[in-house]
């Protein structure tokens, strides 16, 4: 089965920095699309940044310049480091893979930017 694994979450401090990793099987990894996106509470689920099978990348406007989101075929893992963190990047991030008609999520890892 298809399972994806968000880690690295945490409490930092604002300007602080996070590396969020996913670990993906139960997929031909290299084909799909990879992606972070995140849920603050009371919000809607948003899109933080994608990376592409051919390496090609996505991100949001309110996360450019801080956020970098890259993959490692071999290990079939997606990262998300995340630079200059502020409150408002609180959120539980979801890692997510898709591909055509198929479409995974991972269960969610709390990032909390607080002093």
């Amino acid at each position: 089965q298809v399972q994806l694994v968000e880690s690295g979450g945490g409490l930092v401090q604002p300007g602080g920095s996070l590396r969020l990793s996913c670990a993906a099987s139960g997929i031909i990894f290299s084909v799909y699309t990879m992606g972070w996106y995140r849920q603050a509470p009371g919000k809607q689920r948003e899109l933080v940044a994608t990376i592409g099978s051919g390496g090609g990348t996505n991100s949001a406007d309110s996360v450019k310049g801080r956020f970098t989101i890259s993959r490692d075929n071999v290990k079939k893992m997606v990262y998300l480091q995340m630079n200059n963190l502020k409150p408002d990047d609180t959120a539980v991030y979801y890692c997510n893979a898709k591909r055509f008609s198929n479409d995974f999520w991972g269960q969610g890892t709390q990032v909390t930017v607080s002093s």
